[in-house]
């Protein structure tokens, strides 16, 4: 955690300063009250002198109006350190979290990104906040006391001796245990956002398959777990403050008995005896104040580690240095002997894949699920990076090129069409950012999703709910593809994006994209061999992730056993005849 907050405090050293003055001037005021109230007490209201009365209460509220002004302005910005602290880390996890590649994003998994970003940066947050604000005035308050406590009496003093080593015993033995808990919480805290996702997300799947007693159970089980775990935590720190507050008030007790037999004995004046109790209270209180930093310090600390994890993890796909830069834009595609295999895996998933697709040309592939189409697919936009072999665009290695450069050429379709929240036109924009209303219906035209679109109250301004829950799969699917149209991009590659259209609305939208993207080079994953009969060239993977085959319609039923299986299984006996 010290790592990183010297790190990202950095930034706000002026304003820590500016802090810490605050609260020097406030402990200064706080230790000199008490002095003033002693000299009331012992030299006028002893002695009946009114005029002294007066003067030196003046005096004390004119210390209490310091006191009042700097502790206002000290909170302020405290918070505001604090606050802006906060904004920097998220901003940094979200950067980082932008330039992993998905291995990255599947090694930490989306619910802990989540907590980490939210839950765990909040943690360091209000330590930050509590460090600015009693950390820093505790010490002060405390070593300050000490001071004025032994100036005034110092055999009486010897009950601090007593009481701070007691105090801190106590919350080291609270700490010992806690800290284990506060790790676990979290990862509870991960499990539990993982379940409630899941759950959201599969809202449907859990209805239609009647699940939703199993989907509570499931729910029930990890909350009880969080619950379990945070109710030790609970217990651990309601025993710490009422054993804090005893030893206080154990320690008020023994000063009031030890010094009233000296101010009965005329060795001490009854005012010393209420400024050393003030301190003696200020001493303690201080030390009660740090012991709330101490319950929040081994949380915050766990949260930090979760936070530094992320942000020390470099990304497995980075630009070069010195970028190259494709001499053309035809969008030629080649792949030359590539392998691929997810990290820890033994086996490959795709090894052997050699082709070229090429500008003006629509290329296919098909294969049995599981058999690696999407994730041949995911190398070209470098979302994964080979394992061997090469993946060239314009004749020139991805790995060698800029990302931006390598996503400016290509507009995708993922398997799943995720749309964002906003309207369906800040959707389609995602393409093209200046797009005007007259080119998003003529992509919609071309994705077959006018009609739909023109049925909607608001037409290109009616609002998508995120993820496109608000409209259906082929809805979703149409928007998704007339997003891709809209980048104008000379590579388009639909992953398995007509699967949810009818065969009528397939058949349109394939004779459009035909006539649009007559010179872009046009990769299609389908599971529907009608889809893509009519390809330049279709590529059929085998289980194990090779190529079975390549060639046209034709030319795959003559020579590929593995496409003929495929027609047979969809189009009947009769098609491969």
């Amino acid at each position: 955690m010290i790592r990183l907050l010297r790190e990202r405090l950095r930034p706000y050293w002026r304003q820590i300063a500016v802090v810490m003055v605050l609260l020097l001037v406030q402990a200064i005021a706080n230790l000199y009250l008490p002095t003033l109230n002693a000299d009331i007490i012992n030299n006028g209201v002893v002695t009946g002198d009114t005029a002294y009365i007066l003067k030196t209460g003046g005096l004390m509220l004119g210390v209490t109006l310091v006191f009042v002004i700097a502790s206002i302005i000290a909170v302020y910005w405290g918070s505001k350190v604090a606050m802006g602290f906060g904004r920097d880390v998220r901003g940094a996890l979200f950067r980082r979290v932008q330039s992993f590649s998905q291995a990255e994003v599947n090694h930490f998994g989306t619910p802990s990104l989540i907590t980490r970003t939210t839950n765990d940066v909040q943690q360091v947050q209000m330590v930050v906040l509590m460090m600015l604000n009693v950390v820093i005035s505790a010490p002060m308050m405390a070593i300050g006391g000490i001071i004025m406590a032994l100036r005034l009496n110092v055999p009486l003093s010897a009950v601090i001796l007593v009481a701070i080593p007691v105090m801190g015993v106590f919350i080291g033995l609270v700490m010992w245990r806690a800290i284990p808990l506060f790790m676990s919480m979290q990862k509870k805290i991960d499990r539990i956002n993982q379940v409630t996702r899941e759950m959201l997300s599969g809202v449907r799947v859990i209805r239609a398959f009647d699940r939703t007693g199993y989907e509570e159970q499931r729910f029930d089980g990890v909350n009880t777990d969080l619950t379990t775990t945070t109710l030790k935590v609970g217990r651990l720190f309601a025993l710490m403050m009422p054993t804090l507050t005893l030893i206080l008030n154990l320690s008020t007790v023994a000063i009031m008995w030890f010094g009233g037999i000296q101010v009965a004995d005329h060795g001490m004046p009854i005012g010393d005896l209420t400024a050393f109790l003030t301190y003696i209270v200020q001493i303690l209180l201080a030390v009660l104040m740090a012991t709330i930093m101490f319950v929040m310090v081994p949380r915050a600390a766990v949260s930090a580690q979760r936070i530094q994890e992320v942000l020390e993890t470099q990304p497995s796909i980075v630009d070069p240095e010195e970028p190259a830069v494709a001499k053309a834009e035809a969008g030629l595609v080649e792949f030359r002997d590539v392998e691929f295999r997810y990290p820890g895996a033994e086996d490959p998933v795709l090894s052997g894949i050699s082709f070229t697709a090429r500008s003006g040309e629509t290329t296919a592939i098909v294969g049995s699920t599981g058999s690696g189409k999407t994730t041949l697919i995911s190398l070209i936009p470098r979302f994964y990076d080979v394992t061997a072999g090469v993946v060239l665009l314009d004749g020139v290695d991805v790995r060698e090129m800029a990302q931006q450069d390598v996503w400016r050429r290509i507009g995708l379709v993922p398997q799943k069409s995720f749309l964002f929240s906003g309207t369906v036109a800040d959707n389609l924009r995602h393409g093209d950012e200046q797009a005007a209303d007259e080119q998003l219906w003529h992509y919609l035209d071309i994705a077959q999703g006018r009609e739909f679109v023109e049925e909607m109250p608001e037409q290109l301004e009616e609002h998508v709910a995120q993820g496109g829950a608000s409209v259906s799969g082929g809805q979703r699917q149409r928007l998704a593809i007339a997003r891709a149209l809209a980048k104008q991009a000379p590579i388009q590659i639909y992953d398995d994006s007509f699967s949810a259209l009818d065969v009528t609305t397939d058949a349109r939208l394939r004779a459009a994209l035909r006539k649009h993207t007559a010179d872009a080079t046009v990769i299609i994953v389908a599971q529907r061999v009608g889809t893509i009969m009519h390809a330049d060239q279709i590529i059929v993977l085998e289980d194990d992730g090779t190529i079975a085959g390549i060639g046209t319609h034709r030319e795959l039923l003559k020579s590929s056993e593995t496409y003929r299986e495929i027609v047979s299984s969809q189009l009947g006996e009769e098609s491969v005849a």
